[in-house]
C-alpha cells in the first residue's frame, strides 16, 4: 500500500505492479546479457550461450521459488521471461565480439544491474509469501547468486561470490535499507528505486576502487 502522507498526484503516476515487473525484466535482461557475454567469450555456440543465459537469468529465482514452495514456477507461467532471455542473448551474440577488451567491464556492469534488480525482486517475492525479514534478505541474495554461480561453473570460472569482491555485502546493505524505509512508511516505489540504486552504487564503487574483504589467515609462531 502507498502511504497517503505523500503527494498522491505524484504517486498515482506509478503502477506498483508494472514497476516491479519492469525491475524484474531489467534483471532478466542484465543476467541474460552477463551469461551470454561470458559464454561467448568462452567460445560457446549459439545454443550453449542460450543455455548459459537462461540458467543465469532464472536459476536463482527458480531455487528461491522451490524453497518457498511457490508453484508453478514464474517462468513456466509467463513466457515473456524465456522470450526476453532468448531475444537479449541472440542480440548480444550477434553484436558482441568475444575478444573485445571490454568483456570484463560489460560483464561486471550487467552483473551489477542484475544484482540490484534481483535482490529487490527476491525480497518482495519472499515478503509476498509471508517470510520474515532475515529469510527475505537471504532469499533476495539467493535470487541473484545462484544463477551467477551456475554460470561461472559451466564456463569453468571461479564463482564471483566466492572471491573477495564486495558483492553479497552490497545486496544485504540494500536489503536492510529496503526494510528500514518500509518501516518508515515511505512509498513503495521510492523504497524500491532507492534500494536498487544503493546496491548498484556500492557494487560499482567497489569495482572502481577495488574494495575487497581481507582474507583471514592464521600464522603459526
Amino acid at each position: 500500500m502507498i502511504p497517503s502522507s505523500l503527494d498522491n498526484a505524484l504517486i498515482t503516476t506509478f503502477d506498483p505492479r508494472s514497476l516491479v515487473f519492469l525491475f524484474d525484466m531489467i534483471g532478466i535482461v542484465a543476467c541474460s546479457v552477463s551469461g551470454t557475454i561470458l559464454a561467448k567469450h568462452k567460445n560457446f555456440d549459439v545454443f550453449g550461450c542460450l543455455l548459459v543465459s537462461m540458467v543465469t537469468a532464472i536459476g536463482g529465482g527458480t531455487v528461491r521459488d522451490v524453497i518457498l514452495d511457490r508453484h508453478p514456477l514464474f517462468w513456466m507461467v509467463d513466457m515473456s521471461y524465456l522470450t526476453v532471455i532468448t531475444a537479449s542473448s541472440l542480440v548480444m551474440q550477434i553484436f558482441f565480439h568475444p575478444n573485445s577488451k571490454r568483456v570484463d567491464r560489460f560483464l561486471k556492469l550487467s552483473d551489477t544491474i542484475g544484482l540490484s534488480a534481483f535482490t529487490l525482486i527476491g525480497i518482495k517475492v519472499a515478503q509476498s509469501m509471508g517470510a520474515n525479514i532475515p529469510v527475505s534478505l537471504l532469499l533476495g541474495v539467493i535470487t541473484i547468486i545462484v544463477g551467477g554461480i551456475i554460470r561461472d561453473m559451466i564456463c569453468n570460472e571461479i564463482p564471483l561470490v566466492l572471491q573477495q569482491e564486495i558483492y553479497i555485502t552490497a545486496a544485504l546493505a540494500g536489503g536492510v535499507l529496503y526494510f528500514v524505509m518500509l518501516s518508515l512508511g515511505i512509498a513503495d516505489w521510492v523504497t524500491e528505486i532507492t534500494t536498487m540504486l544503493t546496491i548498484f552504487t556500492i557494487r560499482m564503487l567497489a569495482i572502481r576502487y577495488d574494495w575487497q574483504f581481507p582474507q583471514i589467515e592464521w600464522q603459526r609462531r
